[in-house]
């Protein structure tokens, strides 16, 4: 793959929003559902695809940077740089199997070492995707194996068929129990969110990953991503917020108009409520494990009206001149 930041056509001191930005136009603009009678679209949304995986990923675009990691995502493996072996898509790769200890397989197919890289069964899956079924049938030649694969034969095990994605997930997802994901081949999947989902959680969808002839469809593992939202902050079932409170409604009391995910609603202040004043709303919260939904906490904050400062500082020296 291309350098991603070439992809998504933007300087490698591009900001975070610019790099949202190039990768929304790019995705508009070539996503299969508008462009169906354009082949190459599909290989360009892909491609814009992985390389936001890339960029838009703080720890991942460090280690690009750093030559930690390849436009792909992969660990550069030292050793095997420039290693051109008989044509296996195994080779110069490591699998993890379910016994523990992994083992790189070298030219040939025959394995040496023992090591543990975690996530090559991922990458695999990533990098060849629909193809890996065909790929795992090889041998270390590349022609097929009767009766086995490359990995069975060389590892003990096959490779898992599960792929790893990563959505992006708002607040207004959270409260409507529902996102989607695009999977490696540009098909947008939707999806259901458990109740109280956290950040960083995964959810298994069953049957939506690789798909190996006259075996069962491997699984499609989602790291739910956690965008920010300018008015709200997710606190399990409960959502907090901020709002401004004028100083004359602070001193005198009255209602305060404030944001739900429902929309606007009149909130009740009472006369001398300080700054850091927390009111809690019943039912305004995210959907809760069981059934029912959290509530928003809003933390008050008194704002001074500067149209009003001469006067204000007037009365203040009075009230406190005895003082």
């Amino acid at each position: 793959m291309r350098d991603p930041y070439s992809v998504l056509g933007v300087s490698r001191k591009a900001s975070e929003k610019d790099i949202k930005s190039a990768f929304r136009k790019l995705a508009k603009r070539y996503h299969p559902d508008s462009n169906k009678d354009d082949p190459k679209a599909k290989e360009k949304f892909a491609e814009a695809n992985q390389a936001y995986e890339i960029l838009g990923d703080k720890d991942k675009r460090r280690k690009f940077d750093a030559g930690e990691i390849d436009a792909e995502g992969k660990d550069k493996f030292a050793g095997f740089e420039g290693y051109h072996g008989s044509g296996s898509p195994f080779e110069g790769f490591e699998f993890r199997t379910s016994r523990g200890g992994g083992r790189r397989a070298r030219a040939g197919g025959a394995p040496f070492g023992d090591a543990s890289f975690s996530g090559a069964e991922d990458i695999l899956s990533q990098i060849f995707g629909s193809s890996f079924a065909g790929a795992r049938q090889a041998g270390p030649g590349g022609g097929p194996r009767p009766g086995g694969d490359a990995s069975a034969h060389d590892f003990g095990q096959r490779p898992s068929a599960d792929i790893q994605l990563k959505a992006r997930i708002t607040v207004e997802d959270l409260a409507r129990g529902k996102s989607s994901v695009h999977l490696p081949d540009g098909k947008q999947l939707a999806f259901s969110l458990p109740a109280e989902a956290k950040d960083g959680q995964v959810v298994r969808l069953a049957g939506q990953g690789v798909k190996q002839p006259g075996q069962k469809p491997g699984d499609a593992l989602v790291t739910l991503s956690f965008a920010p939202h300018p008015r709200f902050e997710v606190n399990g079932a409960d959502l907090r917020a901020n709002a401004d409170l004028p100083l004359a409604t602070a001193v005198t009391g009255g209602k305060l108009a404030v944001e739900t995910l429902d929309g606007k609603i009149a909130l009740n202040i009472p006369a001398w409520t300080s700054s850091g004043k927390v009111f809690r709303l019943k039912g305004k919260g995210l959907p809760k494990k069981g059934g029912g939904h959290g509530d928003l906490l809003i933390t008050t904050a008194i704002v001074l009206p500067d149209d009003k400062r001469d006067e204000i500082s007037e009365m203040m020296r009075k009230a406190f001149a005895s003082q």
